[in-house]
């Protein structure tokens, strides 16, 4: 059944222990944290991860994702494990599971750049939001997220699948408190605000500079509020505080991008 190399392992029991792990960690969202690795479903995402380079411990298929599997997902791990498929729903977190993923080791914790253009993530508690903001901020230059202690996991499986792939070309910083942040970050601080300060449109944007989005109740800490070098607000005809801070977040990362390009 292997066409290369590889070794390949078949599990057939429920009760497999590497099932319960693998479950673990596409259901789990601090299960990444205790096991020091990460998993990574379905096509897309596993080859954005083989595009940045990223080197699978594990590949685990479906029997039918295994007889249909690219060649390049086939070889690249040191392991390939097949599933059978009736087990595949009890380790899937998707409503149409993708019959194959990845299991990476968890990157090593790094510190922040000084000076890279980055988005700090202030206790945001929504993975849609914080997987859809890491794909704005590879989108539009920013190389670095930061995140603040509170902020969802920015490895775990929802805000993996929301990101589409812009993980494996950010650097991402989490567990940060405000104080350590502000001392590592040589940037003025672009805070966003929907009741003060300038408004997008109009306002010199600095370049590189690090824009930070708030909790999606409480808004930006005060403290950070206190180093803002500029306050920025989006205008909103429509009507006031309309937009989620996803969306907010790509229209001042983008409006950055445009300044600088």
């Amino acid at each position: 059944m292997n066409s290369g190399h590889t070794p390949l392992q078949s599990i057939q029991s429920a009760a497999n222990p590497l099932v319960k792990d693998l479950r673990r960690l596409a259901h789990d969202s601090t299960a990444y944290r205790r096991q020091g690795r990460v998993w990574v479903e379905g096509e897309h995402l596993c080859s954005a991860a083989l595009l940045r380079g990223r080197v699978p411990s594990m590949a685990v298929f479906s029997q039918a994702g295994w007889e249909r599997a690219q060649p390049a997902h086939r070889q690249a791990a040191a392991r390939n494990v097949v599933v059978a498929d009736a087990l595949w729903s009890a380790i899937s977190a998707l409503e149409s599971p993708a019959h194959m993923g990845f299991v990476l080791e968890l990157p090593a914790a790094v510190e922040l750049v000084a000076d890279a253009p980055t988005v700090v993530l202030d206790r945001l508690q929504d993975a849609g939001n914080v997987g859809s903001i890491l794909r704005s901020a590879a989108a539009f230059g920013f190389s670095q997220v930061a995140a603040i202690r509170g902020t969802a996991g920015l490895w775990s499986p929802k805000v993996l699948r929301a990101g589409m792939g812009a993980h494996f070309g950010l650097r991402l910083v989490e567990g940060l408190d405000e104080a350590a942040l502000l001392e590592a970050l040589e940037l003025p601080l672009l805070v966003t605000s929907s009741h003060q300060g300038e408004y997008l449109h109009r306002a010199s944007l600095p370049w590189p500079c690090a824009w930070v989005l708030g909790h999606e109740g409480q808004g930006v800490s005060a403290v950070l509020e206190q180093r803002a070098a500029q306050h920025i607000r989006i205008i909103q005809p429509g009507g006031e505080e309309s937009l989620n801070v996803a969306a907010a977040a790509a229209i001042c990362l983008h409006a950055s991008a445009a300044g600088v390009h």
